[in-house]
């Protein structure tokens, strides 16, 4: 993906602002890491684990009437996992210390959020698009030529 650095540093960023957060993580909604900053975690897994909780999040707000996904939040024994939509093709999930600001930790997924999104769907609309095959050539309909009456010979092999 050509904006995985640009993403990237977008994550080192959040994760500057917000001390609390221990890992970071931009992936496409069906489980493909984009970028990732999440020592001690296996990206991949953390990746396919937020679009299973993705795909619950949305059945859920689907079923209650509650609208598009915007996040998710899991708080363990040790801290937190939150899920962000950032745009339309990708969600960021950030890991927390059980002493994080949850209020922080929301305005700056959220931000990061958009801006990831952004970054994903300009870097999807600058993708070359694949060569068009040409158009198949027009046929011509058919039409039905007008019948005429058959004429069978009857018994002594006249026509009626």
């Amino acid at each position: 993906m050509a904006a995985e650095a640009e993403v990237l540093d977008e994550l080192h960023r959040l994760r500057a602002r917000v001390p609390q957060l221990t890992g970071a993580l931009a992936a496409s909604v069906d489980g493909l890491v984009l970028a990732q900053d999440t020592p001690g975690v296996e990206p991949e897994g953390l990746a396919a684990l937020t679009a299973a909780a993705l795909g619950v999040a949305l059945r859920v707000t689907d079923a209650t009437g509650r609208g598009d996904f915007r996040e998710l939040l899991v708080r363990g024994e040790h801290g937190y996992v939150a899920t962000y939509a950032a745009g339309p093709t990708a969600v960021l999930t950030l890991l927390a210390g059980d002493r994080a600001n949850v209020g922080r930790l929301h305005l700056e997924g959220r931000r990061s959020g958009t801006r990831i999104g952004e970054l994903v769907e300009a870097a999807a609309e600058a993708q070359p698009t694949p060569a068009a095959r040409p158009a198949p050539k027009a046929l011509t309909p058919r039409t039905r030529t007008a019948r005429t009456a058959r004429t069978v010979p009857g018994p002594t092999g006249e026509s009626p």
